[in-house]
C-alpha cells in the first residue's frame, strides 16, 4: 500500500525557502508539536519517528531538487516532461521505503491519520500567512 501522506512534506519544502531561520525554525518546530499531538505519538515513538521522517524528507527533497535543477538550466520541454516522470517514480520509490520503516516504528493507523494532519497543518499555516500578508 502507498501512502500519499508524503506528498504533504511540501511544507517541509517551502520552509526550507523561508529566509529567516528563526522563522524556519519556529515553523519546524510547530510541525513537529502539531504532528506529534494529531497522531498522539508516545515519545518513545516520537524520538524513533521524527529521524526517519525528516530523513525521508531530506532525501525528497534532494530528487526534486533535480527537476529545480533543470529548470534553472533551461532545459527543453521534452526533457522536462522524462525528467519529472522519472522523478516522480523515484518519490514513489521512497514513500514504499519510507512507509515500512515507519510502519516498524508507528501503527498503520498513525501513519494514515498523518496524511491528515499534514495538510491540516498546511491549511493552518497558509492561513496564517494570508493572514500576516493582510495586516501588512
Amino acid at each position: 500500500m502507498t501512502f500519499s501522506f508524503f506528498s504533504a512534506f511540501a511544507q517541509e519544502e517551502d520552509t526550507a525557502r523561508i529566509r529567516d531561520p528563526r522563522a524556519r525554525e519556529k515553523i519546524r518546530a510547530a510541525h513537529a508539536a502539531y504532528i506529534t499531538e494529531r497522531l498522539e505519538l508516545t515519545s518513545a515513538e516520537a524520538e524513533k519517528f521524527w529521524p526517519v521522517y525528516r530523513e525521508y524528507g531530506e532525501k525528497r527533497r534532494e530528487v526534486r531538487q533535480k527537476l529545480r535543477n533543470a529548470r534553472r538550466q533551461g532545459a527543453d520541454d521534452k526533457s522536462l516532461l522524462d525528467l519529472d516522470l522519472k522523478i516522480k517514480q523515484q518519490e514513489l520509490d521512497l514513500e514504499k521505503e519510507y512507509s515500512k520503516l515507519l510502519r516498524n516504528i508507528v501503527s498503520p493507523e498513525k501513519i494514515l491519520k498523518l496524511r491528515q494532519a499534514e495538510a491540516d497543518f498546511r491549511k493552518l499555516l497558509l492561513r496564517q500567512i494570508q493572514q500576516r500578508r493582510r495586516r501588512n
